[in-house]
């Protein structure tokens, strides 16, 4: 009888690199895959029309990632509702996200899901 580890056949040396295989390629399909679809979302809002329309700030949050022992990193995000009633969700940067308030209203600029800004009208600004 022959010694496990010693012996023909280890079933290891056959399955290990199959294996380490195909989870490499699974990793890079995975990566190919988010690449694609970043560029049809920026190749999509890049075909919108640059819209402005009047909008009133209704939700702010943000998303924290992380953290513990690793360091944390925060995605903000701003509802938007429009005089039809719609509403819409941006994701924005920390500053700007720090310069509106719940309740601001003012012209919205975007393209597609992409916000480009939000002018807050004056008559609001002078009353706070």
């Amino acid at each position: 009888m022959e010694d496990f580890y010693t012996g023909g056949d280890d079933i290891m040396f056959t399955i290990g690199p199959i294996f380490i295989f195909v989870v490499f390629v699974i990793i890079i399909g995975l990566f190919i895959f988010a690449i694609i679809s970043s560029i049809m979302k920026w190749n999509k809002n890049n075909q919108q029309p640059l819209l402005s329309t009047p909008a009133k700030v209704v939700t702010k949050r943000t998303s924290v990632h992380g953290g513990g022992e690793s360091s944390s990193y925060s995605n903000y995000y701003i509802t938007f509702e429009f005089p039809s009633g719609d509403r819409t969700e941006f994701q924005l940067k920390g500053e700007e996200y720090g310069m509106l308030v719940e309740g601001d209203s003012g012209e919205l600029q975007f393209q597609g899901t992409r916000y480009l800004g939000f002018t807050r009208n004056k008559h609001i600004e002078e009353n706070r």
